[in-house]
């Protein structure tokens, strides 16, 4: 989707999607479920060149999919930590739902020309792009329904594991979901492993929260989560993570609603919000030139 019509058929793709969500479902409590399959779009943002202009860009992506109506919807974000860049996740039910979507789109002349017109103003601004897929892990997930509805932060942990170690890190991974599960009632997270884009060994660990007050309760769980290992389960865990893990890190994103292209049930749920309001001011600057009477 979005930038798919622009080459990545002709690789079979990537993750897209924290434009993450699952827009094809929509229960009525505002819970969704993590897609199958993960498309995550990176793209590097210039200094200087983040903030409202790069919203302004954005928004010539939201107006072309919003004039399609098309279905497939995903979630902006922007970089609170680390090098300047945005997200774009995208959710999938499969990879052939992928593929459909994507050539559909290849398809459609109007939104292909669009696509390409918003894509060389969005150069601009940017250094540089990437795109990775990625994989549901259910099993090494905690709590992963999640109300999108008032989402605000994508708290993402990466996670390289060594080659021929994925069994124990996952082992691993295992035991801190069974101690979360006693430590922390609010502690919830959906594992992505790696399938295209990234280093084989990678796993995403992503936690989308409402506010930064739920990162104050996760470390406040800190011995909560300790005794729930035990000093044994604590030991075998540092082994294991000595062994098993190359490196790791974490970074926090700051959803944008103004990059966002979401569902009618999200922005329904909480308009003040989700309301896409540089797209909407983008659809009424192009309405208004052109409906003006050209000068003689």
């Amino acid at each position: 989707m979005r930038r798919l019509t622009l080459g990545v058929l002709c690789v079979c793709f990537l993750l897209a999607g924290p434009r993450v969500a699952k827009a094809q479902d929509k229960p009525a409590n505002g819970a969704h479920r993590p897609p199958a399959v993960l498309v995550v779009m990176r793209e590097w943002v210039k200094p200087g060149k983040s903030g409202t202009l790069h919203e302004r860009t954005e928004a010539s992506f939201i107006q072309a999919f919003a004039r399609a109506k098309w279905p497939t919807h995903y979630l902006g974000m922007e970089s609170l930590t680390g090098k300047s860049r945005a997200l774009f996740f995208t959710g999938y039910d499969s990879f052939d739902a992928w593929e459909k979507d994507s050539a559909a789109a290849a398809k459609n002349a109007a939104l292909s020309a669009a696509i390409t017109r918003a894509s060389d103003m969005d150069g601009t601004l940017l250094d540089g792009t990437d795109q990775m897929v990625f994989a549901y892990r259910g099993d090494l997930s905690l709590r992963d329904d999640v109300d999108l509805t008032k989402a605000r932060f994508v708290d993402i942990t990466s996670i390289a594991v060594k080659q021929g170690h994925e069994g124990e890190f996952e082992e691993a991974s295992k035991m801190v979901d069974a101690a979360f599960e006693k430590a922390n009632p609010g502690a919830h997270w959906a594992c992505y492993q790696a399938a295209y884009g990234v280093p084989d060994g990678t796993y995403l660990f992503i936690s989308i929260r409402n506010s930064a007050a739920e990162i104050d309760s996760d470390y406040s769980h800190n011995a909560d989560f300790a005794k729930a290992m035990g000093d044994d389960g604590m030991k075998k865990l540092d082994e294991i993570a000595g062994r098993a893990i190359e490196s790791s890190e974490n970074q926090l994103f700051q959803i944008n609603p103004n990059m966002s292209y979401v569902g009618d049930d999200l922005i329904k749920a909480d308009p003040a919000f989700w309301k896409p309001r540089a797209a909407t001011a983008a659809v009424a600057t192009a309405k208004k030139t052109e409906e003006k009477p050209s000068g003689n």
